[in-house]
């Protein structure tokens, strides 16, 4: 007797979705460089590219369901399989530099934890400035990540996924009290709302160039990350064909509209010429500062002494630091490993090295992951030890690896029309029903991911600050260089029988 596996309901869809896209961080960042004039940008991202891009991971998906190489599979049937491994190879390569940014990031929200504000700006080892000390960090925790996950305590991920959940409740905390903040000082807003025009220019002064504000877009395209996973749902949904178009566009309302009303609700309690434009204030920390001030406001709408505001505030700081460092550990301990096993197990073994591909007793790709570490900390060391501030260093990160996660998309969108015309595939969910829906869905894709990224790569030069845009430049640069030495070396070694 076989057991029916309970498919998705149209609701269960949307949540599904939801649970996998939205961020609570993303809309601090947004109010922090563009205040309310990021709202029409997370609108616009989500039609011009949630929407088409969803719906093309979601016929990639079903069609090679049964593929076990993932997107490698996908770019190989579809392109080739030089396309396809530098494809992926970028793919993945996206990964390390979120952990480059990231294992620098996590000491925030623990030292917000521990002291109840972001101090690592103040750390020093031995003789080292703050942004050296939080590298060593770094690359300790790096090294430390990789012992443990290497010898398969993946069960750490399952501990820490409090922290995503205790994370999505500050989506609720920040929607309640900001109303209670609002009732209590009368409707009025921290940031005033001068008519439409603060909903089209930015209060901080780096973003008030037209091409400052394109390049604004790529955070905008990085809050909708995670819908490479929709692709997989499309067999686990009722009546796919009806419900799943149905629930993507559903969901890229509802996410955008939350952040949205995120963006805006950070104007009920924060001024940004008072809050955000102090020079401790970064990419870094950013969500910890509003929400220190979240519960700062709402002391002072409540009237009690500014010792009192400011415990408050301090506590909601800490929760929401605990929270973070939470879900960043459980993350971490799931993405140090699975984007590399897909990498080396998708793509040809012959690639590889052998060493490479060889599995420990906990079925983890040790070498491999020891590897990835050691590149890791080459860049943490490269980057930390470039010159940079504190600030400067968390926002070239974040900036790097907005670039970097967002690229891959660029490659996938590009696959998709000759996906389209290939023969022979048994195409279960088919969206794209005519050839100018293929041709303009991916155009609109490549166009607003592809000019998004170039201005945000080139921005930074033209205010003098091109170490940004060289960082920026030579992540993807360097990474796809290996993955096409590698490939040639696997296409010379495979032709002459080595």
């Amino acid at each position: 007797m076989t057991t029916q596996v309970k498919k998705l309901t149209l609701i269960g869809l949307i949540l599904m979705i939801f649970t996998s896209v939205f961020g609570f961080a993303n809309s601090p960042s947004a109010f922090y460089l563009m205040g309310y004039g990021a709202i029409p940008w997370y609108i616009l991202s989500a039609i011009c590219f949630f929407i088409p891009y969803a719906l093309m991971m979601a016929e990639f998906g079903s069609t090679y369901k049964k593929e076990q190489g993932g997107i490698f599979s996908w770019m190989n049937d579809s392109v080739g399989p030089r396309f396809a491994f530098i494809g992926t190879f970028m793919w993945f390569a996206s990964y390390v530099i979120w952990m480059v940014s990231t294992s620098s990031k996590v000491w925030i929200p623990l030292s917000t934890f521990i002291f109840g504000g972001d101090k690592t700006q103040e750390w020093r080892l031995f003789s080292l400035t703050s942004t050296q000390t939080v590298g060593i960090l770094a690359i300790i925790w790096m090294l430390a990540i990789t012992f443990f996950a290497s010898r398969g305590l993946k069960q750490i991920s399952k501990v820490t996924a409090v922290g995503g959940i205790a994370v999505t409740g500050l989506n609720v905390v920040l929607l309640l009290v900001s109303l209670l903040i609002i009732f209590l000082n009368g409707g009025e807003f921290a940031q005033p709302i001068t008519g439409w025009t603060s909903f089209v220019e930015s209060p901080n002064p780096s973003y008030v160039t037209p091409l400052a504000t394109l390049s604004f877009v790529v955070f905008a395209i990085f809050a909708y990350g995670g819908i490479e996973a929709v692709g997989g749902l499309v067999d686990q949904t009722k009546n796919p064909e009806k419900n799943f178009p149905k629930g993507v566009i559903i969901s890229a309302i509802i996410i955008s509209v939350g952040y949205a009303l995120g963006i805006f609700l950070w104007g009920v309690s924060a001024n940004w010429l008072q809050v955000l434009s102090g020079k401790t204030t970064n990419l870094g920390n950013i969500t910890y500062v509003l929400m220190y001030n979240l519960g700062f406001e709402l002391g002072n709408a409540l009237q009690v002494s500014t010792t009192a505001a400011a415990s408050i505030g301090t506590w909601f700081a800490r929760i929401t630091g605990l929270s973070m460092f939470l879900a960043y550990t459980g993350a971490f301990f799931t993405l140090i490993y699975s984007p590399l096993k897909t990498l080396i197990q998708g793509t040809p073994a012959k690639v590889w090295p052998k060493k490479m591909t060889q599995m420990n007793k906990a079925n983890m790709p040790e070498f491999a992951m020891w590897m990835q570490a050691l590149a890791v900390t080459i860049i943490i060391l490269l980057a930390s030890f470039g010159g940079d501030n504190a600030s400067a260093f968390y926002n070239k990160l974040t900036l790097m690896a907005n670039v970097s996660m967002t690229l891959p998309y660029l490659f996938l969108a590009f696959a998709f029309p000759f996906f389209k015309a290939k023969q022979g595939l048994t195409r279960e969910f088919v969206i794209y029903k005519k050839k100018w829906q293929t041709y303009l869905g991916t155009a609109v894709v490549l166009i607003v991911v592809g000019f998004a990224n170039i201005f945000t790569i080139i921005n930074p030069s033209l205010q003098g600050d091109y170490s940004s845009t060289i960082w920026m430049i030579a992540g993807p640069v360097v990474f796809a260089l290996v993955a096409y030495l590698l490939y040639e070396s696997y296409l010379y070694r495979t032709k002459n029988n080595r």
